[in-house]
Order: C-alpha cells, then sequence, then structure tokens
C-alpha cells in the first residue's frame, strides 16, 4: 500500500518536485522540530524527472516504498558524550564509464551525461536492488555491493579518472550519533542538481569547501588553473541529506524521501527533522582527479563544475552495514574502511583483514 495517493493532481506534483531538488545553505536551518525541512526556496532550475518501469518500480511511478516502513520514530533531540568522529570510510574504486543514471532514468541506457561509478562493478542502467546485491565491487569491504556515481571528468575531449580507492565517508550527520542507524536495503537518492547554478551550489546544504587544487579552496567552478605539480591534484568534497522519512527508497525526485538536519532552537545541536525522523549515515564523497595546470579546458559531463552533484543506491550486505554503523558511528570512532580507529589501538577493528565481519 502507498503512503501517498499516485493521483496528486498535476500543478502539486509539478511544484512539489521542482521545490525538492534544490539545495538552501552549507549548515543545518534552524527549524522548529516539529516542522518540515525548509527546502526550494530558489526558482529556475529543475534536475530532470524521469519515471519509468523498472525491476523496483513495477508501475513506474517514481515511488518505491519500503517494505516495511519505519514507523514509530521520533527525531532524537538527545545529547550524547562529546565524541569529535563518528565516522569509517567505504573505499572505492572507479569501475567504469557509461551515459547511463539507473535512479534518474532507469531502464533507458545511454540517455543521461557520461558517469564515472565506483562501486559495484556491474552498476548499469538496468541495475537494480537485487541485480546489484551481493554483486562484485571494486571496495574494499566485499560486503559493500553499492552504486556510487558521479559526472564524469574531462579536459578537453581527454576522460580523466580518479585513481585508486576514493574516499567515501560514512558519518554521523546528526548530533546524537548514537541515534543513526544504517540504511535500508535498496535505499536510493541523488546529492545535487546538474541545472543548478553556481548560487544555488555554493548554497546547497552539502557543500563543504568546493573545487580545491594546491592551495585553492572554496571554488564554486573548476580553477583556471591549479600548480602543476605531482603532488597536486583536483579535489571536491560534497554531503549527502542523512534524515530519512522511512517510507520510500525512492521518489520521483529522487531528493524529497532524504532530508538534511535542521537545528534544534536555541542550541547548536543538529536533528532530524519530523518529516523525516530516521537519522542515517551522512555520506560525504571526497574525490580527487589526477589533473592540474592549465584546467581552463577542463569541465564535467554535466557542464560547468557547480554542476556537480552524485548518486548513491545501496546494496550493502545487511549484518556488515550494520557492524560498521554501530562500532564506528553509534560508537563515537573515527574508522578506516576496516573500522579500525587508529587513535584507538587498544579496540578490535570490526572487519579482519580480508575487509570482512570475523
Amino acid at each position: 500500500m502507498r503512503w501517498r495517493s499516485k493521483q496528486l493532481p498535476a500543478l502539486l506534483l509539478g511544484s512539489a518536485l521542482v521545490a525538492s531538488v534544490l539545495g538552501l545553505g552549507t549548515v543545518a536551518t534552524a527549524a522548529d522540530p516539529g516542522s518540515p525541512d525548509p527546502v526550494g526556496q530558489h526558482t529556475g532550475h529543475t534536475a530532470a524527472v524521469s519515471t519509468q518501469a523498472s525491476g523496483d518500480d513495477p508501475d513506474g511511478d517514481g515511488y518505491i516504498p519500503a517494505v516495511p516502513p519505519v514507523t514509530g520514530v521520533t527525531p532524537s533531540t538527545h545529547t550524547p558524550p562529546t565524541r569529535y568522529h563518528k565516522e569509517f570510510q567505504a573505499n572505492c574504486a572507479v569501475t567504469h564509464t557509461a551515459p547511463d543514471d539507473p535512479i534518474v532514468y532507469p531502464g533507458q541506457p545511454g540517455k543521461s551525461h557520461d558517469h564515472t561509478f565506483m562501486g559495484n562493478t556491474s552498476t548499469d542502467a538496468g541495475s537494480t536492488t537485487a541485480s546489484l546485491y551481493g554483486g562484485d565491487t571494486t571496495c574494499l569491504a566485499p560486503a559493500d555491493a553499492s552504486a556510487y556515481w558521479m559526472p564524469s571528468l574531462y579536459k578537453g575531449d581527454k576522460k580523466i579518472l580518479p585513481v585508486g580507492p576514493q574516499t567515501i565517508y560514512y558519518k554521523a550527520g546528526v548530533t546524537d550519533y548514537t541515534s543513526v542507524r544504517p540504511f535500508p536495503k535498496g535505499l536510493r537518492f541523488v546529492v545535487g542538481n546538474p541545472m543548478q547554478s553556481a548560487e544555488e551550489f555554493r548554497g546547497h546544504k552539502g557543500f563543504v569547501e568546493g573545487w580545491e587544487c594546491g592551495d585553492s579552496f572554496f571554488n564554486v567552478d573548476i580553477p583556471a588553473s591549479c600548480p602543476e605539480r605531482p603532488d597536486v591534484q583536483l579535489n571536491l568534497r560534497m554531503q549527502a541529506p542523512s534524515c530519512w522519512d522511512g517510507k520510500y527508497l525512492d521518489t520521483p525526485d529522487h531528493k524529497s524521501h532524504m532530508a538534511y538536519p535542521v537545528v534544534k532552537p536555541g542550541t547548536n545541536d543538529n536533528m532530524c527533522p519530523a518529516s523525516h525522523p530516521v537519522a542515517v549515515p551522512m555520506i560525504e564523497f571526497k574525490m580527487a582527479w589526477p589533473v592540474n595546470g592549465d584546467m581552463s579546458d577542463v569541465r564535467l559531463a554535466s557542464g560547468r563544475g557547480y554542476s556537480f552533484h552524485y548518486d548513491f543506491f545501496n546494496a550493502w550486505e545487511e549484518r556488515t552495514l550494520k557492524a560498521l554503523v554501530d562500532g564506528c558511528i553509534v560508537g563515537g570512532f573515527q574508522c578506516d574502511a576496516r573500522g579500525y580507529d587508529l587513535y584507538h589501538p587498544e579496540r578490535d577493528a570490526v572487519l579482519n583483514a580480508d575487509y570482512r565481519l570475523p
């Protein structure tokens, strides 16, 4: 049974989709904990919305319900003991590139701009939860068969691919890190918007430091030049929303089932809004491309640097993901991809030397 009627008036649905694709700010926004997360105060730029029947969405309406849904959850207002780090890493290398997007254009190969894929080696336009789950992966943890992707980067006509495992953080986005629970199997979402303006990219809640190279930081667009040294690469970090509505694994705009935390009034604490009460890990892409020197012809497949966005499709083996979330995020540790905290050597790693559960 759907949580929301599929017969929404066309105008209402269109307005909702436009409103939900745009970011607002770099920090959580102060709001009444009982009110929805404020979204959609920019206009004129929307991401593509394409729904089509697929293995995960047989009727093609864009809504994929969580079965069972998560109910009875209220946003946590608890303030646990301070821990500076509450995270672990998924280190995943590039697998391939293709003009596919199984979230935005499911079952429609070649319809997207070119994407660079990491993690699951089989990701293509036809990928579903079933096809990804248990698949081969370039992530250090074999249990992480999730698909991660972003627009491909070019210098002139040459495609530039990140080299080696890229850092994808799983962090606590809320103050009560003990309330974070694993992603549900099959959850997927898009972070950012390929149609966003430079101002919207800079104002996006997931914006961290923009494009970086050498000593140049907080660039909204790709810098025109970077120091031409072996140690210099083009870098970018961007954070995903970490509050889930508990109802849908996907929605037509691929965003409205997720929300960024808000600030608990009268405090500096971040908490989930009542509309999206389930705290899940905050994913942060930390990407590095081996390019420097003259950057005037460097671009993304989606356009200018401020068109950067990325996609996540969860296909973790459930026990392993839970062990890492509980051991590192809920536990308040700074873990690597094995779930090991260098600063707490007395504590065993969550995974063994083969990056598997013992």
